[in-house]
């Protein structure tokens, strides 16, 4: 009979794990504390959205050898039950006297010497997730045990997808990409922006997407002011660009990317911006290998975009994808990390139009061996119009 196990078999959490406790043997660590929704859900197949309460505290432990651990308040005993763990220890949540502090003092003492370390991520795009005060007071507990830096052990096994991995984030591009069709159904001239983004929002969900994390965009005449703002209720008029971008999730993995549209019929400056973006990363595309640097790609970016007339725009330009929206690395002039091959990740160039407006342009892919595979439908080479 088949392990119990939820989202994938139980031998592909069996063996994330087995690379984290490679990892772990090679840095040193006797056990890996995981407090993240990230990071448990990678580690156990741990899916819920209750992780938006931030009243309870949550904890995997993995052993240098053997399995993991969830150390867990108890109204999600019966959700962990159905993951491939057999070992769940669980306290009444919340208890403002002992928030599960004693039962994973206990639990790691189990599995760490005296002297030993646990590691715990403490780098960049990482959290703890849990009170200072009760982290605090773990610490003492277990002194003279060590809590030490796993951000590498951690990272440099998730970065890379499974086979299994990579099909979710291509699924949960494909349900995008139907959303992303009906955008001409709902978006036209006079249409309030903050409607657009609620109906683009229903297209995602209808389409067959669990859950909408993220959405962001924005609109304007020959560009938008940022990506990141809320929507409001001006319309969208004759000569705007029109950014949709969305992180939907489908059984835990996220899809990244945007799509731009003409609001009539495009202008000269929108239409040139659009067709730069498109080179550059058509550029991108033919050059990426495994070895490449993180840094090489953002200069491939920007060096093809000025070679078309183009201004890059600031910020990074692209990153990791995954169980979060973003992960490392980061497509940026300083990030030094070299490409592997199965990462999956966004290229996300970005342009000066005029007056700070801007134009971006992504796509989701991942590296193999030999090239790149898209997993987002590439945009077409000309700016779409909407006309009507």
């Amino acid at each position: 009979m088949a392990e119990r196990s939820i989202i994938f078999p139980a031998q592909e959490f069996r063996a994330r794990v087995a690379r984290f406790q490679a990892g772990m043997v090679a840095e040193g660590l006797d056990a890996l504390l995981l407090t993240t929704p990230a990071d448990v859900f990678y580690a156990t197949g741990f899916l819920t959205r209750f992780w938006e309460s931030p009243a309870r505290p949550w904890f995997v432990v993995i052993p240098q050898a053997g399995d993991p651990v969830a150390v867990i308040p108890s109204i999600g005993a019966a959700l962990m039950g159905r993951t491939w763990l057999g070992d769940i220890r669980t306290w009444d949540a919340p208890d403002p006297r002992d928030d599960g502090i004693s039962l994973l003092a206990d639990t790691l003492a189990g599995f760490v010497p005296a002297t030993g370390n646990i590691g715990l991520p403490m780098g960049l795009e990482t959290h703890l997730r849990m009170p200072l005060a009760d982290y605090a007071a773990l610490r003492a507990r277990l002194a003279p045990r060590r809590f030490v830096d796993a951000t590498t052990c951690v990272q440099r096994v998730r970065e890379v997808k499974s086979d299994a991995e990579i099909a979710k984030v291509r699924e949960t591009c494909t349900i995008a990409a139907r959303a992303f069709e009906r955008v001409p159904g709902f978006a036209h001239a006079g249409q309030p922006l903050r409607d657009v983004f609620r109906d683009f929002q229903i297209a995602l969900l209808s389409e067959g997407a669990d859950w909408v994390s993220y959405v962001a965009g924005g609109a304007g005449p020959d560009g938008y002011g940022d990506v990141i703002s809320p929507a409001g209720p001006e319309p969208l008029v004759q000569g705007d660009v029109l950014m949709l971008d969305t992180g939907a999730v489908k059984d835990g993995y996220f899809c990244d990317f945007d799509r731009n549209f003409a609001i009539g019929p495009a202008t000269d400056t929108a239409r040139r911006a659009h067709a730069a973006l498109w080179r550059a990363t058509e550029d991108v595309l033919s050059i990426l290998r495994p070895g490449v640097c993180a840094c090489d790609v953002h200069r491939t970016l920007c060096e093809s975009l000025r070679r078309q007339g183009a201004t890059p725009s600031g910020g990074r330009l692209g990153h990791g994808l995954g169980v979060t929206l973003t992960e490392w690395p980061s497509f940026t002039p300083l990030d030094e990390t070299p490409l592997r091959a199965g990462m999956v990740l966004t290229l996300e160039p970005g342009c000066i139009t005029r007056d700070g407006r801007i134009i971006v342009h992504e796509e989701n892919i991942v590296l193999r061996e030999d090239g790149v595979d898209l997993l987002s439908p590439r945009a077409p080479a000309d700016l779409p119009e909407i006309i009507r």
